[in-house]
């Protein structure tokens, strides 16, 4: 059996994390995705590796390019130079799906709009990726998940009663992004088995994020209030929050969705004269009391191994998690058991381990078929094998700096 999206080829044009993250989906799914990267300009996840000084092929063992691009091919070629962009009008016909993460006018000015690689495929979906969207007035500005969650208004939710706003611990706009566009392209491939053509498929990263918080831009719309920013805690359900365990630097996350959750709590802390209490017997005055409350709980917490307090109240009924961080996840009991990382080999970067991809397929399991491809490692593969090229015209576009098997990364210093 097939993994879903075998035999589907994609131009994948994207960089940093949004683009690569989508293809990245899309190749877990059995796509055969090529990454097209410029000799001058390859993408900036290259530049991210934190290796020593003097490290051969540094370009090759950033833990963040390696990550995003797993189950991919990789090539070189400048698209901004006549050959460059002859060369990949050669590889459209042999792809179903182009997609690019680039500025609003890129692709435009690179003359490979829609409209020009219909010329060589008219059933061809491209798919844009705009930080801002193709129009408007802020088209042009740059975008990256720095910002993005900001104009987003995704930071205008997060962070405590008395403080600021607080960006999330990631971008966490390239992987929504990502996300949607790789459903989009999976409507695109639907759309064209049912009608036999092609499409462009145009999407704002921002405004994929905003569709996130849709509520909260409906409620302004309906009562005209704008919301205080709650931190750890929830506009009905108290307690609702992340409580001191011990040791250090260790936390545990409890709620309680009504009162006989918060009496089942109260038996299993040894502390029945909680939920008698009346600034905790009901839901509404244990909502208006949460610091008297919250101090309660941490005196219990505070006493115990956060995964012994997971086990007691998650086996009895009442919400609860650990924070857990990265050493954690990489031991964890039940992530391990259900195989989620993977060991995957790399010619420069060595051996190391991945997750999974989150795909269960009971026919033919999902896996990491292919490292992170190195620079241009597939230069002979897409150029000579798919599109026909000799190996003499291969060597003049080497020669002109169209292709190359180093990358520029003076450009990222």
């Amino acid at each position: 059996m097939k993994l879903p999206l075998e035999g589907i080829r994609i131009a994948d044009l994207t960089a940093v994390w949004a683009g690569p993250y989508a293809t990245r989906l899309l190749g877990d799914l059995g796509a055969e995705v090529i990454k097209v990267e410029s000799p001058q300009h390859p993408d900036l996840l290259r530049a991210l590796g934190f290796q020593p000084a003097g490290t051969p092929n540094a370009w090759n063992r950033a833990a963040y390019f390696n990550h995003n691009n797993r189950n991919k091919f990789g090539c070189a070629l400048d698209l901004a130079s006549d050959a460059g962009r002859e060369t990949f009008l050669k590889l459209v016909p042999k792809c179903d799906i182009v997609i690019e993460n680039f500025r609003a006018d890129v692709l435009d000015t690179l003359r490979l709009g829609y409209e020009e690689l219909k010329k060589v495929r008219e059933d061809i979906i491209l798919i844009s990726m705009p930080g801002h969207g193709k129009d408007g007035p802020e088209r042009d500005y740059v975008a990256y998940g720095t910002n993005v969650e900001q104009l987003a208004g995704l930071v205008s939710l997060s962070g405590y009663l008395d403080g600021p706003p607080q960006k999330s611990g990631i971008s966490y706009g390239d992987p929504v992004a990502g996300t949607i566009a790789a459903g989009a392209a999976i409507m695109g491939l639907m759309a064209r088995k049912r009608t036999g053509k092609g499409q462009y498929i145009e999407l704002s990263q921002r405004e994929g994020l905003t569709s996130l918080i849709g509520e909260q831009v409906l409620g302004y719309d309906i009562s005209g209030q704008i919301p205080e920013r709650l931190g750890n805690r929830h506009p009905f359900y108290a307690p609702h929050g992340c409580y001191p365990a011990a040791g250090d630097d260790r936390w545990i996350t409890i709620a309680c969705r009504d009162d006989d959750e918060f009496q089942v709590l109260c038996t299993l802390i040894d502390r029945p004269d909680l939920a008698i209490d009346d600034r905790f017997a009901t839901s509404p005055a244990r909502h208006a009391n949460q610091d008297a409350l919250d101090r309660e709980i941490s005196v219990w917490t505070r006493q115990h191994d956060r995964e012994e307090i997971f086990e007691l109240l998650a086996q009895n009924g009442v919400p609860a998690a650990p924070v857990w961080n990265y050493a954690d996840l990489y031991s964890n009991e039940h992530l391990r058991a259900r195989g989620f990382f993977e060991q995957v080999w790399h010619r420069d970067a060595g051996t190391w381990e991945m997750e999974h991809p989150v795909y269960r397929f009971t026919e033919r399991p999902a896996r990491i078929r292919m490292n992170a491809p190195a620079f241009a490692e597939h230069n002979d593969y897409v150029f000579r094998d798919l599109i026909g090229l000799s190996a003499e015209e291969v060597a003049q576009l080497e020669e002109a700096g169209v292709t190359a098997r180093i990358p520029n990364m003076s450009s990222h210093q």
